[in-house]
């Protein structure tokens, strides 16, 4: 396994929360979304360094969060764009060292696992790109004008993150799909733009991307679960 830069994505707005802020300094447990998160990779020896991804005006609020907690590994401060794949070229534009893997992760997906980071690390050191999915357990329909669809759900997976890529692979593709204005739907989808092949890596149903109040119900019983492990 390689040593990586992370990218934590908590520039977004999240509208979806109804929580009248970021919803990445909601409280679980007496600590903030975004801190959970942070420590994940904190924690992690193979990961060198983090370059958060922010929102201009909330820069003073993410520096206090900071501060409340002692950090070994260097976490930059990027400002965000104007949408997830804008932040997200920002922050591969300021990582420093282009000879470490980089990982990008949403910063409301505060339950990902150090076996599933390890994983991750292992395919992407192998294989150059990967993420972390997980098979898709309803039944899903297609509908086009009148025509419906049922899909083959054997073959679908629900994609996470982290995602994991060669930090060339990864700049190449952004900067191909930002010369086209091209926006996918993940940084995996801007290398299978490529022909780029992206390896599956299993994740667990746990890591949840915090996106309505309904998720926070949800989180706060992974918290309690974890707490009597």
């Amino acid at each position: 396994m390689r040593e990586y830069n992370v990218i934590i994505l908590a520039a977004g707005i999240g509208k979806r929360m109804q929580a009248g802020r970021n919803k990445q300094f909601i409280m679980l447990n007496e600590k903030a979304l975004l801190s959970h998160t942070l420590t994940i990779f904190e924690q992690d020896p193979h990961c060198v360094s983090i370059y958060l991804l922010i929102r201009v005006e909330e820069q003073m609020q993410v520096e206090r969060l900071l501060a409340e907690e002692t950090w070994s590994k260097p976490i930059h401060l990027v400002y965000g764009g104007e949408e997830r794949q804008d932040s997200v070229y920002n922050g591969l534009k300021a990582i420093q060292d282009p000879n470490k893997l980089v990982f990008i992760h949403d910063g409301a997906r505060p339950f990902v696992s150090q076996s599933d980071l390890d994983r991750l690390n292992e395919v992407v050191t192998n294989d150059g790109a990967g993420l972390l999915v997980v098979p898709v357990k309803d039944t899903i329909k297609r509908k086009q004008g009148d025509h419906v669809e049922t899909l083959d759900r054997s073959l679908l997976y629900a994609a996470q993150t982290p995602q994991g890529f060669d930090y060339e692979l990864i700049l190449n593709a952004h900067q191909a799909a930002k010369a086209s204005g091209y926006y996918g739907t993940d940084d995996a989808s801007l290398v299978e733009r490529m022909g780029g092949r992206v390896q599956f890596v299993q994740g667990h149903y746990h890591n949840i991307k915090i996106t309505t109040p309904e998720d926070l119900e949800h989180a706060q019983f992974i918290l309690n679960q974890t707490n009597k492990e």
